[in-house]
């Protein structure tokens, strides 16, 4: 289960501590314009070491093209890449060679395949989503054509909430703050916050919100495939995911019908829309043609720099005092990671419908 997608399926591998980072995309069109500097761009903004309120950890995260592009197009063939990794500090992970994180994968990992690779967490470690956002990046060049746009935001760190609509935010200002949040004094007070539980050696959680605009009426497959169900596995499939919802919500139970149904009427443009859109752009698991937007909630990140009881291989009481370089919170670095993912999933169930982007 390293595949994601059905069409357009990406297959990713490595570990956080291994050689490289990579992937393997394959069913994308063939004569598709790939720009190197707007991939790069996507991985610059979910690469460490971005600010104070992220991890230390310093990488270049240059990706690497090995296949499936020439001359600057893509050829219909598999297209491979790597990211090499070139600053692991492993000897900071010795200590826990035999120690059970509270809330990782080092129990259940072990417990299924008897070994596991303890440094950074291996394959459960979240410098996997790498792969996962060079893929969204040729997937985001491909929905361009489509006149399709996919863009995520902070929305909301531990208590502090935007409770704007996306529609009444600038989506443009999303990157000029650390927290990716388009509300400038919101985002100053998340920056604040997260500053003060990093101190604190603490962490925090928080919810991104994610809008697909342009999606084309018809995307989804009747009843195991319905969209918003593939959009809600990508999005739990992220770490640290703990919680998605698309339109209203788990909010539409303090509502009526008649308060939250989405009336249709024929637009000036002679094309049928509805007045509302608390359904979120998805009907019967089908894309309506109005936008796409859901919730995705993440956990605090699990490793802190406070002590904390746990167990060995043996089952041996230990105090875990953990070391390395960690996110406070992972939102500012997951933006571009929900993005991708929708990216990619939209993209799937546009091939899937269509068979092409011509």
């Amino acid at each position: 289960m390293n595949t994601f997608g059905s069409v357009f399926r990406l297959t990713s591998f490595g570990e956080s501590h291994g050689e490289a980072i990579g992937g393997i995309i394959d069913g994308c069109p063939a004569g598709i314009v790939i720009s190197a500097e707007s991939i790069q761009k996507e991985l610059d903004r979910r690469k460490p070491g971005q600010s104070s309120i992220t991890t230390s950890r310093s990488e270049v995260d240059k990706v690497e093209f090995l296949s499936g592009i020439y001359e600057g197009k893509t050829t219909g063939t598999p297209i491979g890449f790597i990211v090499k990794n070139q600053n692991q500090h492993s000897a900071d992970y010795d200590s826990l060679k035999n120690v059970y994180r509270p809330s990782h994968a080092d129990f259940t990992y072990q417990s299924k395949y008897g070994i596991r690779d303890y440094r950074g967490g291996g394959r459960s470690s979240a410098r996997e989503t790498i792969a996962r956002v060079v893929g969204g990046a040729v997937a985001k060049t491909v929905l361009q054509k489509l006149k399709v746009k996919i863009t995520a935001y902070t929305s909301q760190v531990g208590h502090i909430r935007l409770d704007k609509p996306y529609t009444a935010l600038d989506l443009t200002t999303i990157d000029a703050t650390p927290i990716r949040c388009p509300d400038a004094d919101l985002a100053e007070k998340m920056i604040r916050y997260i500053e003060q539980v990093k101190e604190e050696g603490d962490t925090i959680g928080g919810i991104i919100t994610c809008i697909c605009e342009g999606v084309p009426v018809g995307l989804g497959e009747p009843v195991f495939g319905k969209l918003h169900a593939a959009l809600g596995n990508a999005m739990l499939s992220i770490n640290a995911v703990k919680g998605f919802e698309y339109g209203l919500g788990f909010d539409c139970v303090n509502y009526k019908g008649s308060e939250i149904n989405d009336n249709f009427y024929r637009r000036s443009d002679g094309k049928i829309g509805t007045k509302t859109n608390y359904s979120g752009g998805i009907q019967g698991g089908i894309s309506t043609g109005e936008p796409i937007y859901f919730r995705v909630a993440f956990k605090p990140v699990a490793t802190i720099m406070k002590e904390q009881q746990t167990v060995d291989e043996r089952g041996k009481s230990v105090i875990l005092n953990a070391k390395g370089r960690h996110d406070p919170c992972v939102l500012p670095r997951a933006v571009p990671i929900v993005e991708a993912m929708a990216a990619m999933v939209v993209l799937d169930y546009y091939l899937m419908n269509k068979g092409t982007v011509v």
